[in-house]
Parts: structure tokens; C-alpha cells; sequence
């Protein structure tokens, strides 16, 4: 049964902390554990990126309490599912998952089969936080219909 799910990308700015916020509100009152971090350290401690943050308060979520963490061999053992952003977020998840440890690592729009596509695209480079925002939500539905 899963009842803890962290939300992975890059730099967990823009992609991780929108799943974090979107999953968090449609989850209300399941009593799952709900968190998100990065492959990278780049942004530790810092705030989600300026742009996310706009899109999720035009949709009514709140991010900016969401601090950027690099995932750490403690979620491996926290989380039973640990969702990717990407297919290089998924690598560099199996690479740095501990032997033997309990989280499952997927991808996350194979919850979304109607978007067609396999991975989140990183919208701090293409500036497409509004679509992104919205292939987030389909898959947050999805996902949530699974549990």
C-alpha cells in the first residue's frame, strides 16, 4: 500500500515542488505523506522558481512554503513510491537508490497515458510552466485514481 510519495526533478524548483502542491491539495484528508526533492543540490534551501510559483497561484496552490532538498538516501527508506520527473531524473534515482531498500522509483505521465508522453519537460529552460502545470495535474489525477 502506499501511503508516502516523493516527487523528483532536477532541481526541485519548478517540476518536483508543482507535483508536491498539485498531489498535496487533490490527496486532502487520504493521510498520505507527500514531499518532493532533486537530483541536484543546486538550489538547497531555496525557493521554488519565481515563474512555478506565479502559475501555481493562478490555479489557487500554494508553493512557497516548498524548500529545494536534494534527495537523500533516508527517502529511499521513507517514501514507498518515489516519482520522476524524467527519464535522467529516473537514472540518477537507480544509481543512488541503496541495495534492498523499500521505495518503488516510476516515472510519473505513464499516469497520464492520454498526454502520450513519457516525460515532465523541464520548464525552467522552455518557459512552458503552464503547460507543464497542466500535464502535472492530469497526472496527479491519475495517479491518485491508483491508490
Amino acid at each position: 500500500m502506499i501511503r508516502s510519495i516523493l516527487f523528483v526533478c532536477l532541481g526541485n524548483t519548478c517540476r518536483s515542488p508543482t507535483a508536491e502542491a498539485v498531489f498535496r491539495v487533490l490527496a486532502e484528508g487520504r493521510g498520505l505523506h507527500i514531499d518532493s526533492a532533486g537530483t541536484s543540490g543546486w538550489h538547497d534551501g531555496g525557493r521554488s522558481d519565481p515563474r512555478a510559483s506565479a502559475e501555481a497561484r493562478q490555479r489557487g496552490y500554494d508553493i512557497s512554503p516548498i524548500r529545494s532538498r536534494k534527495v537523500t538516501a533516508l527517502d529511499f527508506e521513507t517514501f514507498d513510491l518515489i516519482i520522476a520527473m524524467d527519464f535522467e531524473n529516473l537514472q540518477d534515482l537507480r544509481n543512488v537508490q541503496p541495495a534492498g531498500s523499500k521505495a518503488r522509483i516510476e516515472l510519473f505521465l505513464p499516469y497520464a497515458p492520454e498526454l502520450n508522453r513519457d516525460e515532465v519537460p523541464d520548464p525552467y529552460f522552455e518557459d512552458n510552466f503552464s503547460k507543464v502545470f497542466d500535464m502535472i495535474e492530469t497526472a496527479s489525477k491519475g495517479l491518485l485514481s491508483t491508490l
